[in-house]
């Protein structure tokens, strides 16, 4: 359904007050300057009586509220950012949360907001004659060092596999050669995937060494001046389509200054088509090179190629904001467990808008507003939902509860990273982190699913909460898919906090994995990071239901206990925790 006939749809009357955002607001491609007249404010709740108990009746208002045309997709540093933090703090003050950061419910993200010039093309000498990569079509690229142009003049390419360097793995695809100032290729994943050998890192289950993030930032350290990316679907785990989404418009970063990880100088990505061709003009097999590359011992092959690029972007220095409420324990106040979710998503890809949003000049029926709706307008509602759940629980919670609306996960996870880096709990008194990202919507399941399954002694609780509920807890069914990597938890457990990523399974009651791993491909194929994820009044919220009163069931043990979960022995994350708790010498 698309955008404008969806705002007619609504739930019910009694529902008007909560949802006057998605009714009338229109959304705009820039935040309001100065001069601008602020964006509306949502209701908080308008006519419908929120009650204290998880129940489909109060997620529905919050997930069309963030998830319908009327936030013009959720992109930082938009007019629909403002509407959609100033709706999560009214509800946050509805409830009688305390601000959670100061006497602000608000922190501060500075970003700096880049937009490549999308006429860029990325021209090669190969073997002396002369080829171009289109952007979108062959190919996308970016910069992330906050310079208008980035020219790179004659950059000999190197092939280095999978870009990975682990010495605990005794893998080095960089070893014996230079790329200075070179530009490196790479496959995307780890060497164990696409080789199928489990005894390479992990197998089949996708390590940190196969996200893309880390494997532009290792070429980095290895003073590359640019790294592509050959995308395959398996590999990757999304479409081209998702990869050409997700790196047009408009690119969020932190300053350089709070984030100290290395940067590229340009970084992106090459289909496998246009990769396959140019391998092979070259001399190259590309299905060969995936052989090779999967094997111990594998050495860098310098290409008989030269890369230029003159990208121009347009730069802007900015804010987003994160959201955080905090509901004061009544005996341990200094000890928080985080309930987490973001709130942004891909904004508006239309360059000229029309009055609804959503069409672009040329094309007068486009949808070009990214919902986002189960992405993640899912997870706000849930937080929400358990927030209320607590202010209305009877004892109090001994410890303190902090809720946390996030920014910028779309763009590298950046409004967690900061805030893990400027924390208004400290983290050796964060308990744990729970976070809700992409929560199904396709009816109850009997079983849950643990994204990273097998690493806190949180999955111990929420066992025991989902035997309550007659289910049982798995890993995901594609960890090759590293969606451990791919969302805010992820931040807290490279620090040592113990984090929890869960969310209903495929084994559903009406239907059987048949049925859900069904939903869920169609879930990936035809909505993620497309316009088509927008708010859905035929969603099943049953099992999201449920999933959130497990979820909530692990936060109200931890904040009713003394107990501090650990990460299981062997876990990367265990000797970052060993430390973050070590007492400190006076």
């Amino acid at each position: 359904m698309q955008r404008h006939t969806l705002r007619h749809t609504l739930l019910s009357t009694a529902l008007l007050g909560a949802v006057t955002l998605t009714a009338c607001s229109k959304p705009e491609a820039d935040a309001p300057t100065a001069t601008s007249p602020a964006p509306a404010t949502p209701a908080a709740g308008g006519h419908h009586a929120f009650g204290g108990a998880v129940n489909g009746g109060d997620f529905a208002p919050h997930g069309e509220t963030a998830g319908s045309g009327g936030v013009g997709g959720r992109a930082p540093g938009s007019a629909g950012e403002e509407k959609t933090v100033q709706y999560i703090e009214a509800q946050f003050k509805r409830m009688g949360l305390k601000p959670g950061n100061g006497d602000s419910y608000f922190q501060t993200v500075p970003m700096v907001e880049t937009t490549a010039d999308e006429s860029t093309a990325l021209k090669l000498d190969v073997k002396g004659q002369p080829r171009e990569l289109k952007f979108g079509t062959d190919m996308v690229v970016g910069t992330r060092t906050g310079q208008k142009e980035v020219k790179i003049d004659n950059s000999d390419l190197v092939f280095v596999g999978y870009g990975v360097n682990a010495p605990e793995q005794k893998w080095n695809d960089y070893a014996g050669v230079d790329v200075k100032g070179k530009t490196v290729v790479m496959f995307v994943n780890d060497p164990g995937f696409h080789s199928q050998d489990p005894k390479l890192f992990e197998g089949k289950r996708m390590t940190y060494y196969g996200r893309w993030t880390y494997k532009f930032e290792e070429a980095a350290r290895q003073g590359a001046a640019a790294a592509i990316i050959i995308h395959d679907t398996d590999g990757a785990s999304y479409g081209w389509d998702v990869v050409k989404n997700s790196w047009s418009g408009a690119q969020f970063d932190l300053p350089a200054k709070d984030d100290p990880e290395p940067r590229l100088p340009a970084q992106g990505w090459i289909t496998g088509d246009a990769a396959r061709s140019l391998l092979s003009s070259l001399g190259q097999n590309l299905d060969e090179l995936y052989k090779a590359a999967g094997k111990p011992g594998f050495k860098a092959i310098p290409l008989q190629a030269k890369l230029s690029v003159d990208l121009k972007s347009t730069i802007s220095e900015k804010s987003s904001r994160n959201v955080v409420a905090l509901l004061p324990g009544a005996k341990r106040p200094d000890e928080a467990i985080v309930y987490m979710a973001h709130w942004d998503h891909l904004g508006n890809h239309g360059h000229e808008a029309d009055e609804h949003g959503g069409a672009s000049a040329g094309e007068p029926h486009a949808d070009t507003i990214y919902n986002g709706a189960v992405d993640n307008a899912t997870g706000v509602a849930g937080i929400l939902e358990i927030a209320e759940a607590f202010t209305k629980q009877t004892p109090a919670p001994d410890r303190s509860l902090l809720f946390l609306a996030v920014t910028l996960e779309e763009s590298g996870l950046l409004g967690s990273k900061y805030y893990v880096a400027h924390p208004t709990v400290p983290l050796n008194k964060t308990v744990a982190v729970i976070n809700l990202d992409a929560m199904p919507v396709i009816g109850q399941a009997r079983d849950m699913t643990v994204v990273g399954y097998g690493s806190s002694e949180l999955e111990d609780l929420l066992k025991t909460v989902a035997a309550g509920q007659q289910r049982v807890l798995h890993a995901e069914a594609t960890p090759e898919d590293g969606f451990y990597f791919r969302s805010d938890h992820f931040n807290f457990a490279k620090a040592g906090v113990p984090a929890l990523y869960a969310k209903g399974g495929d084994d559903l009651v009406d239907g059987g994995t048949e049925a859900g791993a069904k939903a869920q491909a169609d879930y990936r194929d035809n909505r993620y990071h497309k316009p088509a994820d927008q708010f859905d009044p035929a969603w099943k919220l049953e099992g999201v239901v449920q999933d959130l009163d497990a979820l909530y069931g692990v936060g109200k043990t931890l904040a009713g206990n003394e107990q501090w979960p650990n990460w299981y022995e062997g876990n990367a994350f265990r000797s970052a925790h060993d430390k973050l708790m070590k007492p400190t010498a006076k």
